[in-house]
């Protein structure tokens, strides 16, 4: 029993593991996040290396050579919108015989910003919590038109508008921005939308952002401040986040 655990105790001993948010959390929907386990020890691999939290379904990395890191994923669900702390990891494991199951915990104060939960909204043709506003001819960003400019890739556009002659040049992923006849800019008014309370009502509001913002500009009118209408992956960001900070009451 003696050689046993203090085998089992090397084994964990120095396994440091790392998470990486995804781009976009909703509550109540399983993020991704990316786990990076680090076994520090210079000479001795680690085995049958468990990774589980409270809000996270458990990960086991069969084998972590000596000085090396190993890259998986892991499910994490946070409740409620806002800033939330991914909390205590417990980095555990059942070698070498199963018979006892050693661990270290580790304690993560990073904050995530959670989206609200999406909860189906009204279509565009229906015009309840929706408003209209501007010209039709207003000249946006768009996918059709003139080449207006070139801007960072970040990650929400279609491939066929990555501009490869730069990147073959810069190795730094660049998209084409065209300009477009937009649709008039849409501004969704929270306190209109159905729903029995608030939090239902922001659901609504985050649900209609995602489906709309990609090919229409999009504002928010909240009770105490107004976001004008923009389109885009950056501003569809601006907008769930303050959807997901907004205090009510």
């Amino acid at each position: 029993m003696t050689t046993t655990g203090y085998a089992g105790m090397i084994n964990i001993k120095g396994v440091i593991p790392e998470l990486l948010p995804p781009d976009e959390l909703f509550a109540e929907t399983p993020g991704h996040f990316r786990l990076l386990v680090e076994n520090k020890n210079r000479y001795i691999p680690s085995f049958l290396i468990k990774i589980e939290s409270f809000t996270a379904k458990s990960t086991i990395i069969p084998f972590i050579p000596a000085s090396h890191t190993v890259e998986s994923s892991v499910e994490i669900t946070f409740n409620n919108r806002g800033k939330n702390k991914i909390g205590r990891i417990r980095v555990s494991s059942p070698f070498p015989v199963n018979f006892f199951t050693r661990y270290w915990d580790f304690d993560f104060d990073t904050s995530c910003i959670v989206y609200p939960k999406l909860i189906p909204a009204v279509s565009l043709s229906d015009n309840e919590g929706i408003e209209k506003t501007g010209d039709t001819s207003r000249k946006i960003r768009g996918q059709d038109g003139e080449l207006e400019g070139i801007r960072e890739y970040s990650g929400s556009e279609q491939l066929r508008y990555i501009h490869w002659k730069l990147y073959a040049r810069s190795d730094e992923l660049l998209v084409k921005e065209f300009g477009s006849q937009s649709m008039m800019p849409l501004v969704i008014k929270l306190e209109d939308l159905p729903g029995v309370n608030y939090e239902e009502k922001i659901s609504r509001a985050a649900f209609l952002v995602k489906q709309i913002i990609m090919n229409q500009p999009v504002g928010l009118m909240l009770p105490d401040r107004n976001i004008p209408p923009d389109i885009g992956g950056r501003h569809c960001a601006v907008l769930l986040t303050e959807l997901a900070l907004y205090d009510y009451r």
